[in-house]
């Protein structure tokens, strides 16, 4: 009878409690114990549409006015040569008014325009060699020029009175020889004024340069005066 109505007070006691007293809120629970929910994702861009392809032998459009050019190609290898012989061809011209400049014979337009048509139809390599044979002969000349202006000493100017004393004296003959045997030479130089300005042996028996060049110094020393007829 006592269990019987103990086993009562149990079931009763059981009835009458709320069900939040058995099971704690979700608030009360281990936060551990819950999912986390993840944060949402971007939206990942949209590619651009793709531009439909311009029909076949359709041509391209200009770009606008304001827009830049387009890279240039590569240049043809025609035009390359076209340039390489305009360039070479210009300075084969420079060096050729040079050297007919020194011969006191210009080029005039028209040998000028004609020596442009001769070189364009060379290569660019007997081009080339053409201009460095040309610079040779310019070196060449120039180095002829002052040794008949200086004697062969560039230190020594000859002046233009000595061209008409020689004229006078010799006929400009650099073995001429006096009736006697006394003056020899261009110059006509006795053996003592030839010794007095470094001279050795036998004037008429020296190159025309050194001759010059002697007959330079003398004449720088004391001037016409060792000429007296042909230096009045």
């Amino acid at each position: 009878m006592r269990l019987r109505t103990l086993g009562v007070v149990c079931a009763a006691s059981a009835v009458s409690a709320p069900l939040s007293t058995l099971v704690p809120p979700a608030a009360a629970q281990d936060p551990a114990a819950s999912p986390q929910v993840a944060p949402p994702q971007p939206a990942p861009p949209q590619a651009a549409p793709a531009q439909p392809a311009p029909p076949q032998g359709a041509t391209p459009e200009p770009p606008p006015s304001g827009a830049p050019a387009p890279p240039l190609g590569v240049t043809p290898p025609g035009d390359l040569h076209t340039g390489a012989i305009a360039i070479l061809t210009d300075r084969h011209v420079h060096f050729a008014r040079r050297y007919h400049r020194l011969l006191g014979e210009p080029l005039t337009l028209t040998e000028r325009r004609e020596l442009r048509a001769e070189l364009v139809q060379l290569t660019p390599q007997r081009l080339r060699a053409r201009t460095r044979d040309l610079r040779g002969d310019i070196r060449r000349l120039r180095g002829k020029l002052e040794r008949k202006q200086h004697g062969g000493a560039p230190d020594v100017s000859i002046p233009p009175q000595l061209a008409a004393i020689a004229r006078c004296e010799s006929g400009g003959n650099p073995r001429a020889i006096s009736a006697g045997g006394t003056y020899r030479g261009k110059y006509q130089f006795s053996f003592s004024t030839w010794a007095s300005v470094g001279g050795k042996g036998d004037p008429a028996a020296a190159s025309e340069t050194e001759q010059d060049r002697r007959a330079a110094i003398l004449y720088r020393v004391g001037g016409p005066g060792h000429w007296p007829v042909c230096g009045r």
